[in-house]
């Protein structure tokens, strides 16, 4: 599992550095250090705003996503094609270098309006990469959404 928020930079070249954490999950964890790159769901802010960041999946857990994904039977067919179009058509195989840079392409950067100041953020078995100031936008966000005084919360013990 990954565990952590890490505020960190990308180069006006797309280089970045996976946080040491994720990497030694990457491998402890999953046995590969391979990951898939690509879109992540969209956060709806109201009204018609949405905001998107990158989304990483350990190696194999792309293939079950895909498979989990060709199976489903609740989706309508726009629902379908928007997953496929933003989520599985993108994904990118990735391989960070020995220093744990990977590269996050162009078009990768202008969906996720990726600037200089970005952050990696755990999401139990995937990883979430925000620039700064949608990340900002989305934990306004989960702070109107947070299920205050609600059974299902008690119950997680919060």
């Amino acid at each position: 599992m990954f565990r952590g928020i890490f505020a960190t930079t990308i180069d006006a070249k797309g280089r970045t550095s996976l946080p040491a954490k994720f990497r030694e999950a990457l491998i402890e964890v999953h046995g590969d250090e391979r990951f898939f790159l690509t879109n992540s769901a969209p956060v709806h802010l109201g009204g018609d705003i949405y905001c998107s960041g990158l989304l990483i999946f350990p190696y194999k857990d792309w293939f079950t996503f895909e498979e989990n994904f060709r199976m489903s039977k609740g989706l309508t067919s726009e629902q379908r094609n928007s997953i496929m179009r933003t989520i599985i058509s993108p994904a990118q195989e990735c391989c960070a270098d020995k220093l744990g840079r990977f590269l996050i392409s162009p078009s990768f950067r202008r969906s996720a309006v990726l600037d200089r100041e970005i952050q990696f953020v755990s999401k139990m078995d995937k990883i979430e990469i925000w620039s700064m100031s949608e990340w900002e936008k989305v934990c306004a966000q989960d702070v109107k959404n947070f299920p205050v005084d609600s059974e299902a919360a008690a119950e997680l013990g919060l």
